[in-house]
């Protein structure tokens, strides 16, 4: 028999999944050979011990039930299902109407966010306290404004602002007591951390993780099935990926190449500083990690991204590499062009470079084209880049 957990983790699986359109509910669609369910549970049980209680559609508690089983293992007995609400706070309430004595602590996690690592789990079940909740977070990115029907009315500062997700942890009797409040007042929120907050207790957050996200619409399911159709999983197993990019010389202002600023160089014409070097080493590692390429990430519907400098994009890279299961080994990349002059700043390109990868060991070298082809002409410049990442 294991012993009684004093957390536990409530995952909410009982939403209808309209958006998504996949003709069952959310939980219960597949992903690959399991269901978004199981993906979620895999997660949940994959972290420290906990009771676990699966909020299922009504008609649905046996399908989640045989995905419990089929995840949890020989931690079997720490699971219960029991049927989800009309709305999720109701579905919530279910859940934490079948909690043990024993816990204290107690993690709503929704089953939508199935890819959510166990490390984040952990996480958040470390930071709660007996006074406030913590939920996992991450930056906005994007360039955000206010609008009206007419049109563009203001811009929004997203430095206050954050991506909030699950799971999102409580101390159990505040979190009861302010559902409490919450069914008397017969207001709905659209998280627990809102209804925790409006009873007047403090919600600090914690680091999230891209494969939080949440499954939501086909695009994202579309995501999620990339992520995990990439062959390597098992620690140490090694992908290769290439990159190319071209740029031409134009513009105002200095090159910037390999990281540097290049004082009285023409610049390279791009969507950021031009950064050709750069640009190929992030097409290398996403490609070799099956995550797809610069465009997808940080085109020119990324317009947070333009006029940003190598390290931007190649620490980004690193955190999306990260984030799905991955580190990277060591790139190298070559890029053809008659100017600038390269070898004297070799060293420090090499060091500004791997230190936006987190240290990962990055060569650079440069050649010419004996006059040949555009490069050879002075028209710009071409680079070739491969990179080594491994499953983490």
């Amino acid at each position: 028999m294991l012993p009684v957990p004093h957390t536990a983790i409530i995952v909410v699986a009982a939403g209808s999944g309209t958006r998504l359109a996949g003709g069952a509910p959310k939980a219960f669609v597949g992903i690959d050979a399991h269901s978004i369910l199981r993906h979620a549970l895999d997660g949940v049980f994959a972290a420290a011990p906990a009771q676990v209680v699966v909020v299922a559609p009504a008609g649905f508690e046996g399908d989640a039930e045989s995905e419990l089983l089929a995840a949890a293992g020989e931690r079997a007995d720490l699971g219960r299902i029991v049927t989800g609400g009309a709305t999720r706070q109701e579905s919530v309430a279910a859940g934490l109407a079948a909690l043990w004595g024993d816990v204290e602590t107690v993690l709503v996690h929704d089953a939508a966010r199935a890819l959510t690592p166990a490390a984040v789990i952990d996480a958040v079940a470390a930071a709660v306290d007996d006074a406030s909740g913590v939920i996992p977070v991450l930056p906005v990115v994007d360039t955000l404004k206010r609008v009206d029907e007419h049109g563009v009315t203001g811009a929004v500062d997203r430095s206050e602002l954050a991506a909030a997700q699950t799971p999102q942890g409580f101390p159990r009797a505040l979190l009861e007591s302010a559902y409490a409040e919450a069914r008397t007042a017969g207001v709905e929120y659209t998280d627990d951390a809102a209804l925790f907050a409006a009873a007047g207790h403090a919600v600090r957050h914690i680091p999230g993780a891209e494969r939080g996200f949440k499954i939501t619409t086909p695009a994202d399911l579309e995501r999620a099935r990339h992520l995990l159709s990439a062959p390597i999983r098992s620690a140490g197993a090694v992908r290769v990926g290439i990159g190319t990019d071209v740029h031409a010389f134009g513009g105002e202002g200095d090159l910037w190449l390999a990281g540097l600023v290049w004082p009285g160089e023409q610049p390279l014409s791009g969507h950021s500083d031009g950064d050709a070097v750069a640009h190929a080493i992030v097409d290398a590692l996403l490609g070799a990690a099956g995550l797809g390429d610069i465009g997808e990430h940080f085109g020119t519907a990324h317009p947070e991204y333009a006029g940003a400098h190598a390290p931007v994009f190649l620490a980004r890279t690193r955190e999306i590499l990260e984030a799905a299961g991955f580190a990277i080994g060591n790139v190298s990349v070559q890029f053809q062009g008659n100017r600038p002059r390269f070898s004297g700043r070799r060293s420090e390109a090499e060091a500004v470079l791997s230190a936006a990868l987190g240290g990962a060991p990055v060569s650079v070298t440069a050649t010419t084209t004996d006059g040949l082809g555009f490069p050879g002409r002075g028209e710009g410049i071409a680079v070739t880049a491969i990179a080594m990442v491994h499953a983490s």
